[in-house]
């Protein structure tokens, strides 16, 4: 046990300065970066719009789950079909917050090859889209209004930055860290060199693992450097760092049903295909140099106690984690009083924030909706004013989450 608490303290601690510096810059964006910046780019169907989808999206920190949602509102800004796919790909993959912890833990030589892998996989998959799927093969879905936030600039920055974020992506991050911490202490070293004249099996096994799994871009790195510090090849690494955060089951069913079959197809195999490509070139081109900027990272001597410094990002961080998941359990559990002239719907499949917003800017639309409020943590949405259920159940499955009606 105490080994186990060491390690997590050890991992903890290595991440927080720049996770808590992410967040920060991930605030700064969210609030200064208007959405319509992102889709005035998009809109056009060809090879640069597919680019700046690219582009736009490696430094977004948003998940699997939450990248859906805006991918969608931008098909509603008549963002091309290709754009779509290339902002879905690269997006989840990484974001500033998981790119500093990339490096905090991994070295510098994943911190980079992270974000230029999933910047030329987005690329390379919506040219594909835009080459095999057509423009009808699309669903379309209606059109939203974009939420307006409230309060001062700074205080919005903060927010989402120590409370949203966090609350959002808090328990994944947990759960990797204390996996890392168990395989750290529980896994034989070198455990994964019996793999080592397959690691093409290694790949498949780690996907296998990976696809089904909800794991966000930063709560991936941990796990991954874990099991790089007991054998696992660093191509297999990466696979899982690319493959990991950019698709979940969950992500797969709401593209399936808003986007359509092909474009499901040729993203997933798009995913798959250049997750395997990359890690096997990093394994024939960059093994020593990976190898060992990752160890120097990760592997912590576990006697050695860290920095005040990184003990008091640590305690920050901490203090932060619990209060978003303590918020987030009241809210669930906390009977809300509501208003008279307010209807409480049930919606399923909203995991963050992002989905809170895509839900409230699709009612936000209909007629006769004079406000709404959703909550993920609840799977609610409660809405004030005359709209029919019909008329909301059409706003909500129309980008892609379940409707079940009044509670």
């Amino acid at each position: 046990m105490y080994n186990f608490l060491q390690a997590l303290l050890n991992v903890v601690c290595e991440m927080a300065p720049y996770l808590l510096l992410g967040f920060l810059i991930a605030g700064i964006l969210h609030v200064f970066v208007p959405q319509k910046f992102y889709s005035n780019y998009l809109s056009r169907s060809n090879k640069f719009s597919v680019l700046w989808a690219a582009l736009l999206g490696v430094p977004l920190p948003l998940c699997s789950c939450g990248v859906i949602p805006t991918a969608i509102g931008l098909k509603n800004e008549k963002a091309s079909k290709g754009a779509i796919a290339s902002f879905l790909i690269a997006t989840p993959q990484t974001g500033i917050d998981s790119i500093l912890a990339t490096f905090s833990l991994m070295g510098l030589g994943f911190a980079i090859i992270r974000p230029v892998a999933a910047l030329i996989t987005g690329v390379c998959g919506g040219l594909l889209v835009n080459r095999l799927v057509r423009e009808d093969d699309v669903s379309e879905t209606a059109a939203s209004t974009c939420q307006v936030e409230r309060g001062s600039r700074i205080w919005r920055v903060l927010k989402y930055a120590f409370f949203d974020m966090i609350r959002d992506i808090g328990l994944r991050l947990v759960i990797g860290l204390v996996v890392a911490a168990l395989i750290q202490v529980v896994v034989p070293d070198e455990f994964f060199l019996s793999f080592g004249s397959q690691p093409l099996l290694q790949m498949l096994v780690i996907l296998i693992i990976a696809i089904p799994m909800y794991i966000c871009s930063t709560g991936s790195i941990p796990v991954a450097a874990a099991l790089l510090m007991k054998g696992l090849s660093p191509g297999a690494a990466l696979v899982m760092l690319m493959a990991g955060p950019a698709v979940n089951l969950a992500s797969i069913l709401v593209v399936h049903k808003s986007m359509g079959r092909r474009f499901t197809s040729v993203y997933l195999l798009t995913i798959v295909g250049f997750s395997i490509l990359f890690g096997l070139l990093l394994n024939a081109s960059g093994l020593e140099l990976f190898t060992a900027q990752s160890q120097d990272a990760c592997c912590m001597d576990v006697a050695a106690m860290p920095s005040p410094f990184k003990l008091l990002c640590a305690s920050v961080l901490t203090l932060l984690i619990i209060h978003a998941l303590t918020m987030k359990l009241f809210s669930r559990f906390t009977k809300k009083t509501v208003a008279p002239d307010a209807v409480v719907y049930r919606v399923e499949d909203m995991h963050c924030s992002h989905c809170e917003a895509a839900v409230v800017r699709a009612v936000e639309n209909v007629p006769g909706v004079n406000s709404a409020k959703a909550s993920a943590s609840a799977n609610t949405l409660t809405i004030k004013g005359s709209a029919s259920e019909e008329a909301v159940r059409a706003a909500v499955e129309g980008i892609g989450y379940t409707f079940k009606g009044r509670i």
